[in-house]
């Protein structure tokens, strides 16, 4: 088997989510724990109680989602032993995981850093009135232009046939329209709190940098496929650079998993809530064989070759 870990990004989120990892796997719980104890407040309370409306703010969400997901992963090795993957990678916070993974950094100086980051998007959320759309099917060309000519930005590149549209809501809403009439049928207004990977968030990124500038990070033996480049980092500089880069930046997620395909991974490990990156991977690369590790029933019918 020649693995790549991926790890669940915002808004794979439920309320007691991990909680059956929690109970079951003595690995997991420290990782739990540890979250408490870093962040000096019950974020596993938030996790496994809510309510859903505070487990949403991308303060609490980021490390929420960061600590399940490294609770899964902990659980994971317990029972299989220590698996060196061919790369790692994670979609937008969830690179935090993945850098984690692959030995970049230790558990807390992730929490801390995601503790930061979540505060700061959190900030330019609320300084700006953005939104985000899902457009399903259509020419990328035609997207990317009416962007352009709109003046928002492609947020994330998730699979064939699927980005993201990023920017200042009234804008959003004139390209869904745009896109509309010019024959794209499933353009959808999504959900979120700001227009997270556009220009809006470039103050975030901003305030990210200095945070990271005091963080103690390496360069990890384990490729990690950056969202912002699709590459992995010949430097700790570069690394840094591209975590902040990513905050305002476009997810470059279907690039990501053709690279491990490249690289020669056969099989995708999703930790983390849900199963979004699995189903993104599966209309990449459909001959994948694919396994989620998201809940203690998962993990025990996780079956590996």
């Amino acid at each position: 088997m020649k693995a790549f870990f991926v790890f669940s990004g915002q808004g794979a989120q439920t309320v007691g989510m991990g909680r059956d990892l929690f109970e079951s796997s003595a690995a997991a719980r420290k990782v739990f724990e540890e979250a408490d104890e870093v962040l000096g407040y019950k974020l596993s309370d938030i996790i496994f109680n809510g309510p859903i409306e505070k487990l949403t703010e991308s303060i609490y969400c980021q490390d929420a989602i960061y600590t399940t997901s490294c609770a899964a992963y902990a659980a994971f090795t317990e029972k299989f032993g220590k698996i060196t993957p061919v790369a790692c990678a994670g979609l937008s916070l969830g690179e935090y995981g993945a850098l984690y993974c692959a030995g970049a950094f230790d558990f807390a100086t992730g929490a801390k850093l995601l503790a930061a980051r979540g505060k700061l998007m959190d900030e330019a959320c609320r300084a700006t009135v953005g939104a985000m759309a899902s457009v399903l099917g259509g020419d990328l060309e035609v997207i990317k232009a009416v962007c352009k000519e709109i003046d928002i930005d492609v947020a994330n590149y998730n699979c064939p046939g699927q980005v993201v549209i990023s920017g200042e809501k009234s804008k959003v809403e004139a390209a869904v329209a745009e896109l509309k009439a010019r024959g794209l049928r499933k353009v959808i207004m999504l959900n979120v709190a700001g227009a997270f990977h556009s220009r809006l968030m470039k103050s975030a990124g901003a305030g990210l940098a200095s945070v990271l500038e005091q963080a103690d990070i390496c360069v990890p033996a384990v490729p990690v496929y950056h969202n912002f480049t699709a590459d992995k980092a010949a430097s700790v500089e570069e690394l840094k650079s591209n975590l902040v880069n990513q905050v305002a930046g476009s997810v470059r997620w279907e690039d990501c998993v053709r690279r491990a395909v490249a690289d020669g991974a056969d099989t995708v490990i999703e930790f983390g809530p849900g199963a979004v990156l699995t189903g993104l991977v599966r209309r990449t690369a459909s001959d994948l064989k694919l396994v989620n590790i998201n809940s203690a029933a998962s993990l025990e019918s996780a079956v590996l070759e």
